[in-house]
């Protein structure tokens, strides 16, 4: 018999390292992706928060934007001035005393006690006057025979008077 039996080697056995998945560098992104997220959440929360107004800022630009409002508004009877008239008025009033006046019909405006609390006393008054006139316009049976420029003039002048007449 020539042939020998094979000799038997004992082979070193693999390094357990080489049975481990291989992780790269995607954990480090995953992280650094996880950093970038928070520290834009952070600047997001940041620019949210809102800064104090100054309410005398507030109302002037509120005033520029219903004079310019009024002066725009083209009405072709009485009824339609009083509609935009007062719309821009109880819109200014809304931005510049806080008052929810924009929302109320006349008549929940008039029995709401805390109405233009922000006022003088003399400019609260010309207000309601003012506001019961507008009322009494758009809400006529028929068509006003009042001058619509007119109506649009005694806007023009109730809102400077308004904007006169906020408490110090």
């Amino acid at each position: 018999m020539p042939d020998s039996p094979p000799k038997l080697e004992f082979a070193e056995p693999p390094s357990p390292e080489a049975l481990l998945p291989g992780y790269g560098l995607w954990p480090w992104w995953v992280g650094a992706a996880l950093l970038v997220m928070v520290i834009l959440a952070i600047i997001v929360i940041k620019r949210r928060k809102k800064k104090p107004i100054d309410p005398a800022a507030a109302r002037h630009t509120a005033l520029q934007e219903a004079l310019s409002s009024l002066r725009e508004t083209r009405a072709e009877n009485a009824r339609d001035a009083a509609i935009q008239g007062s719309l821009i008025l109880r819109r200014y009033l809304s931005v510049a005393a806080g008052d929810p006046a924009l929302f109320e019909t006349h008549e929940e405006f008039i029995s709401r006690h805390d109405s233009l609390q922000a006022l003088t006393p003399d400019a609260r008054g010309a207000t309601e006057v003012a506001f019961g006139k507008l009322a009494a316009l758009k809400y006529a049976p028929e068509l006003p025979h009042a001058d619509a420029a007119a109506v649009l003039t005694e806007s023009t002048s109730l809102l400077e008077t308004i904007h006169g007449g906020f408490a110090a």
